[in-house]
């Protein structure tokens, strides 16, 4: 075993230009404890040219872990070290570093396997003992056949989508993890090989070869459904002997959280969360339970694993789950399915073009297969062509040559997919083709350009968010790019080509149900324009019923005879004739009535510019934080009262969209949902008259006092509330709205694409 620290060896003799760099991750040796209990949760990552290229498994509750992993690298610059990392897993919280070390390639012997001892050092504390790193490591020249090989295994089995961390997901096979990564020749991003166009030569055509031979890869291999029912037994945290449970989940890059269930032990959350399943043979969900605690750190209550290795395939688990490091029991039940179709392929590759794959999947969502999977509610086609005028991100070079190396993310919920990076150009050419499953016709398609940084994340470049039922099928379309508030214009114009095909009877019964939730995002903070902007539009809220309730008491005043007159004779004809089917026959009636005027251009509703300003505001003062981020201000240190506004903010965004919501089903803002308001308003009409009242209570009864007992672990939802989390609120018409191209903007005016 020898110990490598700096060395200044020349290359290996006969430099071939590209090297594969085989470690086996051995084990680790007097890690430094991270934990109270003396204890880590080792897991490390490798990373080169300031891309990770390899992370392991975490090891728990063990300062000398064994990992015994292997992956294998592609080098072109053996005078780039292998940088190594050792953290300690924290879920929930953010991971604690333990050490690093590099390795010096040039240190190495080429076709000679070589056992490393690596020290472990903190910049901070140079002094202090960390531990040490045990791998073993193999540096061969690089034969292009093998490249190939391992690059075509990768490709078939790469999985991680995440745009902070571009380098491919591992893939287990027996009892290794493989990852492939080219630093400067080629750049990995989610499944693509894509030789840079700084670079020619023998490494290039091959990357082409095998842009041929993939043209069109499935990512991942399944979804796993897991439904939290419950929590038995848990730990008490507070003070009057209960708590305030929540849970969250984590696989791999996915995390979700679920509710706050105040004050029990026992909580019901009956809660469902959808997890992309990369692994062939399964992965590990981590779940953790927390105590909710205002105004300070959260409790810890107990954590579980869930190996999906163990579970059989389409079939649902029920899984008891007892709390380590706590007390009590969480009841789950988790599901794993057949992969959903998602892809990436080149523009040659179409599935809409091709006759048979059209026909299939429009017999797939055809009238005919309307109660079948009732889950899969269409299917979603996206062009990524081209993008012109990006903004310059990167200023490099003696003329101060104004770049972006700009690459794409294509989200739709969970569903997050990435295109290659174009490198040193202002307009870009991915012509890729992304496919999705849709799962909510609701569901909004958020198309959004980075531009890619070697030594930090990415950094924004534009974004546009496009409901589904506002798209034009077969349409190609510049799309302004907006700020990330999606408040106004940024520079630049995306071309896309989009093709929607769904279902409507079962994306109708969708909207009746919960919607799909998304993965953890950040905390909501305190905003001062976000907290007037909130109350002024509920103001708005409460100003429309006080206007409604003034007029009925003018028409009590006699204000104007003639429309006092006009409410009087109604009223009595009203009332001495009615009947409870009346009620849903007069919103019926409002929304025929709102309908025609759209229809014949009757509608002088004036357009409401204040949820517009405040988000102009919102989005200058959100600026203003980017640049004050280090000037802590009063209400960021009274930690308690900020969660306090917070919540206040929160609720009063809540109560104005709701109000907001129900107006727009009424403004017809988005139709399909209008037409399912009066579908179901016209139903409900025919039962309230043809059926007396009290055959409706006692059907309704009946099946509320035996849902638990049909279905134990049903989910509790309110279809009402379902059907209005879909109908966009004041803001979000305001960030869905498609801004309108500046004549300026003409491609003729512009090269089309800047020099490198």
């Amino acid at each position: 075993t020898s110990s490598f620290g700096a060395s200044n060896a020349d290359f290996p003799p006969g430099d071939p230009g590209m090297y594969q760099l085989n470690v086996t991750l051995r084990r680790g040796q007097n890690l430094a404890a991270r934990d109270r209990g003396g204890t880590s949760d080792p897991y490390v990552k490798f990373k080169l040219g300031g891309k990770e290229v390899f992370r392991s498994k975490t090891v728990h509750k063990n300062l000398n872990p064994v990992w015994e992993e292997k992956a294998s690298i592609l080098i072109d610059n053996l005078r780039e070290p292998l940088y190594i990392k050792v953290f300690d897993y924290d879920f929930g919280l953010q991971d604690d570093f333990i050490g690093s070390a590099f390795l010096d390639l040039t240190s190495l012997e080429l076709n000679r396997q070589t056992d490393v001892t690596l020290s472990l050092k903190d910049p901070h504390y140079p002094d202090h003992d960390l531990g040490s790193i045990i791998l073993s490591v193999l540096l061969a020249p690089g034969d292009q056949q093998e490249a190939t090989m391992l690059m075509r295994k990768s490709w078939k089995r790469s999985s991680k989508n995440n745009y902070d961390m571009l380098p491919s997901m591992p893939h287990r096979t027996e009892n290794f993890w493989h990852r492939i990564y080219c630093p400067s020749k080629c750049v990995l991003m989610t499944v693509f090989f894509v030789s840079s166009n700084k670079h020619h030569g023998t490494f290039q055509t091959q990357s082409l070869r095998l842009s041929d031979l993939h043209r069109k890869s499935q990512l991942w291999r399944g979804i796993v459904s897991v439904t939290l029912i419950e929590g038995r037994e848990l730990k008490a945290m507070d003070a009057n002997g209960l708590s305030d449970p929540y849970v969250k989940f984590r696989l791999g890059h996915q995390k979700y959280k679920s509710k706050i269930v105040p004050k029990t032990l026992n909580p019901q959350w009956r809660e469902q969360f959808d997890f992309h399943l990369y692994e062939e043979r399964g992965g590990i969900i981590d779940i953790t339970v927390w105590d909710k605690d205002v105004g300070k750190r959260d409790d810890f209550i107990g954590r579980c694993q869930v190996d999906l290795s163990t579970l059989s395939k389409e079939q649902t688990h029920k899984l008891e789950m007892p709390l380590e490091e706590g007390e009590g029991y969480l009841v789950l039940l988790v599901t794993l399915t057949a992969s959903a179709a998602v892809t990436i392929s080149d523009l040659s590759i179409n599935s809409l073009e091709d006759q048979k794959e059209r026909e299939e999947i429009l017999k797939r969502y055809s009238p005919m297969m309307m109660f079948h999977n009732i889950s899969d509610v269409g299917f979603l086609q996206v062009k990524v062509i081209r993008a012109e005028a990006l903004m310059a991100a990167d200023v490099t070079g003696k003329d101060s040559f104004s770049k972006s190396d700009p690459f794409c993310v294509v989200e739709l919920n969970n569903d997050r997919l990435l295109t290659h990076t174009v490198y040193r150009n202002l307009n870009p050419e991915w012509n890729k083709i992304f496919t999705f499953n849709i799962k909510d016709i609701h569901s909004v398609l958020e198309v959004t350009v980075y531009d890619e940084d070697r030594d930090r994340s990415a950094d924004f470049l534009g974004k546009v968010a496009i409901p589904l039922l506002s798209i034009q099928n077969g349409e190609q379309k510049a799309y302004v790019l907006k700020n990330k508030q999606l408040t106004g214009p940024t520079k630049g114009v995306i071309y896309l080509e989009i093709d929607v095909i769904f279902n409507a009877v079962k994306a109708s019964i969708r909207t009746l149900m919960p919607k799909e939730q998304k993965y953890i995002e950040e905390e909501d903070r305190l905003s001062k324009q976000l907290l007037l902007r909130n109350f002024i539009r509920m103001k708005h809220c409460i100003m429309a019923l006080v206007t409604a309730v003034c007029y009925i008491s003018s028409c009590f005043d006699w204000d104007s005879p003639p429309r006092s007159l006009a409410a009087f004779l109604l009223f009595l004809f009203v009332v001495w004739n009615f009947e409870l089917y009346m009620i849903p026959l007069a919103l019926l009636l409002l929304l025929a009535w709102n309908y025609f005027l759209i229809v014949s251009g009757k509608d002088n509703r004036q357009h409401d510019t204040v949820v517009e300003d405040m988000l102009e505001d919102e989005e200058e003062e959100d600026d203003r934080d980017d640049k004050d981020s280090e000037k802590k201000g009063f209400m960021n240190r009274l930690y308690a009262i900020q969660e306090v506004c917070v919540t206040v903010q929160n609720i009063l965004d809540e109560i104005a969209s709701f109000g907001e919501r129900i107006k727009n089903t009424f403004n017809w803002t988005v139709p399909f949902l209008s037409w399912l308001a009066i579908v179901a308003l016209s139903v409900f009409t025919i039962i309230l008259y043809f059926i007396p009242l009290r055959y409706i209570v006692l059907v309704w009864g009946i099946n509320k006092f035996t849902k638990k007992i049909r279905n134990p672990y049903a989910i509790d939802n309110n279809e009402l509330l379902d059907f209005l989390s879909r109908v966009p609120s004041d803001v979000q018409v305001m960030q869905y709205h498609e801004l309108k191209q500046d004549p300026t903007h003409s491609p003729s005016k512009r090269k089309k694409n800047n020099p490198a």
